[in-house]
């Protein structure tokens, strides 16, 4: 686990949205998992996958707020601050269940936040949370470096708080943030409901995920390339199956002949102005995070 984590700021929010499985935790849908979020988890809410997921094995309790704070009062977002985590938190008491999980930071200030990650930890004990996951923020800003480690320090100071490491997770996937860096696509938006899930799994929380033989792993088809002629209009598809439509395409690799590009959905297409053999790297992403790359060769006569 990296030392050094880091993340985003909210430069814009998407609504407040408070979802909640009034359920007792310890009914037949599984353990109560309560989860505080700002507004970059609110696209789990949103995403009606990333939701089942993150639901799964589970008696949800989503509590998603956009300007959401920990300890500080909570930013305006169209009029409306809403409840930090720790007033929420000690609003619903007993109902929080015995694992909270907590994606909030971006809001927050630096100076203060290893003060309230402990006065939000001893809010969850006074409630009878015996479980806490922190995530990490994905590093975009220099600031958020200390404040990471803040998550960490907690971490290594209290036995029941576990490191949720976000950051690690999606820093190498850019297909799982918007342009702003900081909220998430429908991949990222999955991407974090499997890293929650996983680690409730790996808690024995939540139950193991039997494996479904009609779902086939993501997969290149595409084996190779048809050849060009410089000058002539080139196109060409790159095609993959199995995981979870939509794929989109990215080259990681090489260089293509002058001319072309490739767009997010696999087609390569354009004027090439060079000819040569080219070699390249090509990567896809499914929905879910899912990764597969592949080489190819273009020659371009």
């Amino acid at each position: 686990m990296a030392a050094r984590s880091a993340a985003f700021v909210a430069t814009f929010v998407l609504g407040i949205l408070a979802l909640a499985v009034t359920a007792d935790w310890a009914s037949a849908a599984g353990t109560r998992v309560t989860v505080f979020g700002d507004s970059a988890a609110t696209a789990m809410a949103y995403d009606p996958d990333a939701k089942k997921l993150l639901a799964r094995g589970i008696d949800l309790r989503l509590e998603v707020a956009a300007c959401r704070r920990v300890g500080e009062t909570s930013c305006p977002y169209d009029g409306v601050r809403p409840s930090n985590v720790i007033e929420r938190a000690t609003e619903l008491g007993r109902e929080l269940g015995p694992v909270v999980v907590v994606i909030v930071g971006y809001n927050d200030y630096e100076s203060t936040y290893a003060e309230t990650i402990e006065a939000a930890l001893a809010t969850f004990r006074k409630a009878g949370v015996e479980r806490v996951l922190w995530a990490t923020l994905r590093a975009e800003r220099q600031s958020y470096l200390s404040m990471n480690e803040a998550i960490v320090a907690a971490a290594r100071k209290h036995p029941e708080m576990a490191v949720l490491d976000w950051n690690a997770a999606a820093r190498s996937k850019p297909d799982w943030v918007q342009p702003d860096g900081i909220h998430l696509t429908p991949a990222g938006a999955n991407g974090m409901a499997a890293l929650i899930n996983d680690t409730l799994v790996q808690l024995g929380v939540a139950p193991k995920r039997a494996p479904d033989p009609s779902r086939r792993l993501l997969t290149i088809e595409s084996r190779a390339l048809p050849g060009g002629h410089r000058g002539r209009v080139y196109s060409a598809r790159l095609r993959a199956t199995g995981g979870t439509a939509p794929y989109r395409w990215a080259r990681i690799g090489g260089t293509l002949a002058a001319g072309l590009h490739l767009t997010a959905d696999g087609r390569i297409v354009g004027l090439p102005s060079r000819s040569g053999k080219f070699k390249l790297r090509f990567r896809v992403v499914d929905r879910t995070g899912a990764v597969r790359t592949r080489v190819f060769s273009l020659r371009i006569a």
